[in-house]
């Protein structure tokens, strides 16, 4: 059970660590290019792609959230050194996952469906970046926390 349960937190920090990088690089990488664009011409781009960037994002993020989860699970059960803060991990994890049902979920869809203004999205794709922004603090906390879970475990 001991060796499931550091293999658990493995796959966590694995998991938050791809999490975190598909963060960063839709913020570094896609958020800039897309207020590059007109704002027409970013509905049109989001309408055609929101599907891709849902298939991607989904698993990546469903993955991290359970994996953090099971980690911490498998941490408290086993009574390891470093149990609270895989707790610590799953919980940030899970506060980065509820930005989505919080914001992210309804402002997509209103960029896929174009029902927001096009004079309105600039302004929206601003606070779209700055509430990722905070995501990816959530997502980079709950890495660290990962890592030093499995750093007290193994130690």
């Amino acid at each position: 059970m001991t060796a499931l349960c550091l293999a658990l937190q493995f796959l966590s920090v694995a998991a938050l660590g791809l999490f975190l990088g598909a963060m960063l690089t839709e913020g570094g990488v896609l958020v800039p290019w897309w207020q590059s664009l007109a704002p027409a011409d970013f509905l049109a781009w989001y309408a055609a792609n929101d599907r891709r960037l849902l298939g991607f994002f989904s698993p990546v993020t469903t993955g991290a959230a359970l994996t953090a989860v099971a980690a911490a699970v498998g941490a408290v059960w086993m009574g390891q050194p470093g149990r609270w803060l895989a707790v610590t991990a799953a919980g940030l994890m899970l506060a980065a996952v509820a930005t989505f049902f919080l914001y992210f979920e309804t402002v997509n869809a209103g960029f896929a469906a174009g029902t927001i203004p096009v004079d309105a999205v600039p302004a929206e794709l601003a606070r779209w970046a700055a509430w990722h922004r905070a995501r990816t603090g959530i997502s980079l906390a709950a890495l660290a926390a990962a890592l030093a879970a499995l750093w007290r475990t193994t130690a």
